[in-house]
This record gives structure tokens, sequence and C-alpha cells, in this order.
């Protein structure tokens, strides 16, 4: 069995992530840090698992005791978290935050996006999580930058559920405000975006082009439903093909040759894509759950991918059926 340790365990994803490795069989989780929370039971703040655990959280941090961490913070503070903390080197670790996802000389984080980098995962110590977004919108993209069919922008619209920002309350994640309303934010500067280009210049180094991202907020819990526009003149038939050849050994992401709806991946680990033609532009569509592709689901798909197990194991859920 895999011994887990979750950190910051009193968020949405943190939730998420007890769900699925409580139900996985081959893992057992050990310790659910949250200094807040300490004593308390995971059901007193993670309703969805009654009848399922008895664990409480603690503010104790037995290392010693797990085989890989989830690190489960705000940006930022996984940084600030290793600095003040000693994890032995052993320890696998998988940071669901932002702090390495970008490479640099020093960071030895692998990319945790399995379609790109699995091989690197297998290996890896130390694994940083997708953006949720940028999950969804790489996905979309990748079959084509190893193509080399990215030339000049990308312009990408995309919708997400109100749990993408997290659990603690805000001006505009309250329902009053939310409910029947929609609205942009982050406009062009999203944080995402250059973890999107640093994956797309890795299949296509001569990508030179912006992701012009316009990200949205939804009336709606979960889910992100993205387009993408890319001029491209390759036949239809032709890109279609790309497609299917790129993720024909994914697990969880496929083509689609219809167009997509959002509940086809709600309380899934799954991506849908789909692409069409408009005259000299190509029309893709991708969606994930922004909770488990986006965030707690690939995290424990990228768990299964370091400690040699299918990719697979623990994730096979089932859609929302209306």
């Amino acid at each position: 069995m895999i011994k887990i340790g979750i950190i910051g365990g009193a968020g949405y994803t943190a939730g998420e992530l007890c769900r699925l490795l409580l139900n996985h069989p081959e893992a057992e989780i050990v310790f659910v840090n949250s200094e807040s929370n300490a004593g308390n039971l995971l059901t007193d703040v993670h309703e969805g698992l009654y009848g399922e655990t008895d664990l409480r959280f603690t503010d104790a941090l037995p290392f010693e005791e797990v085989d890989v961490v989830f690190f489960c913070f705000g940006h930022g503070k996984s940084t600030r978290f290793l600095a003040e903390h000693y994890i032995p080197a052993d320890v696998r670790i998988i940071d669901l935050a932002q702090d390495f996802r970008l490479a640099a000389d020093d960071n030895d984080y692998v990319y945790g996006l399995p379609e790109l980098n699995r091989n690197q995962i297998g290996g890896a110590l130390h694994v940083a999580n997708p953006g949720c977004f940028a999950t969804c919108i790489q996905l979309g993209l990748l079959p084509l930058a190893e193509a080399g069919l990215l030339r000049g922008d990308v312009s990408v619209n995309a919708i997400t559920g109100s749990t993408g920002a997290g659990v603690k309350p805000g001006s505009t994640t309250h329902f009053s405000w939310r409910s029947g309303n929609m609205s942009i934010y982050k406009a062009f500067e999203h944080q995402h975006v250059p973890e999107i280009l640093q994956s797309l210049r890795q299949l296509q180094p001569d990508f030179t082009g912006a992701i012009d991202f316009i990200p949205y907020r939804g009336d709606f819990p979960r889910g992100i439903f993205a387009t993408e526009v890319v001029r491209c003149d390759a036949p239809i038939e032709e890109i279609e093909d790309y497609y299917r050849e790129f993720y024909s050994e994914a697990a969880f992401t496929h083509y689609v040759d219809r167009a997509l709806d959002m509940k086809q991946v709600v309380n899934t680990n799954k991506c849908l894509i789909h692409a069409e033609r408009h005259a000299d532009k190509l029309l893709v569509t991708a969606c994930i759950d922004n909770l488990l592709k986006g965030a707690s689901g690939q995290a424990v798909q990228n768990m299964n991918l370091m400690f040699g197990l299918e990719e697979d194991t623990g994730l096979r859920l089932k859609p929302v059926a209306f």
C-alpha cells in the first residue's frame, strides 16, 4: 500500500483527493494536515465523506510514516513550506499549487501532464500538478503543436465553475453573486498562460505566438469548457487523425467526433476534445472537471505513474447522468 500524507487538507482539492484515495485499492491515507481544523473529523469539513472515514485532521507532520505527500496549498505556499520544513529525500511530493510548474535550474519537479510527460513522471520524485485551465487548454492544442501547425496567436475562451476559486468565500464566489451571473477575470494575464506556452514549445519549439486567453466565471460549481481558435489550412480529416494518434494511449483524454457538452466530463477524470473547420479557422473544444482532471484526479493519476501502478487505478469515475 502507498502511504499518503495530505497537507492543506481543508480545501476543495484536498476533499476530492480524500474521496479518491479512500476508495483507491493501493492507497492508505496516514494523515491529513490542517492546523485550523486539528482534532476535527474530516467529515466536519468534507461532508461528502460521511460513512467513508473516521479520520481526523492533525497539525502533526509525520513524514517518516508516508511514501508521498500532496501539497494542497494556495499558490506560493509550497515554496515557503519547503523552506520551513524538512521532508525526507525518499518521500515523493505532488504539488497542486503553481510554485514549481515552470522549468528552472533549481527546480527538479516534473510537469505532471501525463499526456505530455508520462515517462518522466514515472521516474520522478517531485511532480508539479498542472493548473486546471492549463490542463484543459493544453490538451486541446498539444496535437497541433506536435504536428507543427500552431502559427500566429491562438484565441482561447474558457469558463470555469465556482470551485475553481477555492473554498474561502469571496465577493465573486458567494451564491447570490454567482448564480445566474457571468463575468471575465484576468483577461490576457491569467497565471496559467506561461505553463501552457512552456508545454506547447516543448513540442513545437518555433511557436512564437501568444495565447490570447479570456477566462470566465460560470454560475455552476464544477467543470471547465474551453474553445480555441487556430488559423490552419490542413484538412479536417488530417487534423482528426493527429488527435486520435496523439491520444491513442491516453487513459483519460479522448477525441470525440461530435460537439461536446460539459456534463460528459463532470465527476470524471476525462478530457474530451472536438475539432471542426470554419473556412481557414480551426475551432477546438475541450472540457474537463476542474477538480478532477484539473486538480485532484490528475494528482492521483500522477501518483499511480510514480509508483508503477496502472494509470487509471482508482479513477474510473462515472459522469453525471443528467
